[in-house]
């Protein structure tokens, strides 16, 4: 079916992005309140989360959380300080690519393969970060959370891919 095509359902429009996104930032918590640690790659397994994050197997429907880069010029226009991805405590910063659109779907980034969970809502420590009204500066801002649902490989650079709704019907990558 063509995308210009007007009769689409809500579910196709839906399913449709004008093109993949990019992964530009990976970072891991290795403990409480420690700083993010900065990965060029990371491995993404389906049963335990990333390698090396301190969240890794503790809630499989937020596994990964991920932020997108155009939400940083955004916050920092919010906050009026210039923000870094490491401040903001995401695993995965995406650009070009609407994540929020990816919530109940599934994406692929290398060679792992995600479904997004919900809206990745700030916590307290944004007001410690970011100063006073930081929460709320996030709300909105925070990006997505994420479950692994296929074990894999993910590096800076790689493509963020949105896939059908339902790709163990025809997709290989599952396996």
């Amino acid at each position: 079916m063509s995308s210009t095509n007007p009769k689409l359902t809500l579910a196709e429009l839906m399913a449709q992005f004008p093109h993949p996104g990019e992964l530009v930032w990976i970072g891991l918590r290795p403990a409480k309140s420690q700083p993010m640690l900065s990965v060029a790659e990371v491995f993404a397994d389906k049963n335990s989360g990333l390698t090396g994050d301190r969240y890794r197997g503790r809630d499989a429907k937020r596994q990964v959380t991920l932020l997108q880069w155009e939400h940083l010029a955004v916050l920092t226009a919010l906050t009026g300080k210039t923000l870094s991805p490491e401040l903001l405590r995401r695993n995965l910063v995406v650009k070009g690519l609407n994540l929020l659109a990816l919530k109940n779907h599934y994406f692929q980034i290398g060679s792992a393969v995600f479904k997004g969970t919900g809206q990745c809502h700030p916590c307290s420590r944004m007001e410690v970060i970011l100063g006073a009204g930081g929460y709320n500066a996030m709300r909105g801002h925070g990006g997505l959370t994420a479950e692994i649902v296929a074990s894999g490989d993910i590096h800076i650079a790689d493509p963020v891919i949105a896939l059908p709704l339902h790709p163990q019907a025809n997709d290989k990558t599952l396996t």
